[in-house]
């Protein structure tokens, strides 16, 4: 597993690349569409960014993988949308947009697993390595302004 170091720095590339572009250059990824994805941070209560692909769509909600390499721990990210679920997309390089994460309940994710994990094997070596379950998340568009 790279350090955290290392997966901050590439993130911070990817993400300056993606946004210079407006998308046309790191806004795929091994075929799929590329996010921004904000969350709060847990402890901080500051905006935290970070890349991430999305293997499928479930209706409007953009599906991603909390796999953080099959690493045994949850990625940060997924701890910050987990306890505060408002968070902004933006698409391929494009205006962020506020939307509510939520964990894939038992059957949704018995459902889109195998679709993520035929589509793009390696997240099932992912969740080999792993001995925890690999959340799927589901962002779906927010409702409402408040």
């Amino acid at each position: 597993m790279p350090s955290d170091l290392m997966l901050k720095s590439v993130n911070a590339v990817h993400r300056l690349l993606v946004r210079a572009t407006g998308g046309r250059i790191g806004g795929r990824v091994a075929g799929m569409p590329v996010l921004m994805l904000v969350t709060t941070g847990r402890r901080s209560g500051a905006p935290r960014t970070v890349m991430l692909t999305s293997p499928v769509r479930d209706g409007d909600a953009y599906v991603v993988v909390a796999s953080r390499g099959g690493d045994d721990q949850h990625p940060a990210w997924f701890l910050n949308l987990r306890d505060n679920p408002a968070v902004q997309v933006a698409v391929r390089g494009g205006a962020p947009q506020p939307m509510q994460a939520r964990v894939a309940t038992p059957e949704q994710r018995a459902r889109l697993w195998p679709q993520v994990a035929s589509q793009y094997p390696n997240y099932d070596g992912y969740q080999r390595r792993t001995r925890r379950e690999i959340p799927l998340v589901l962002l779906e568009p927010a409702t409402g302004t408040g």
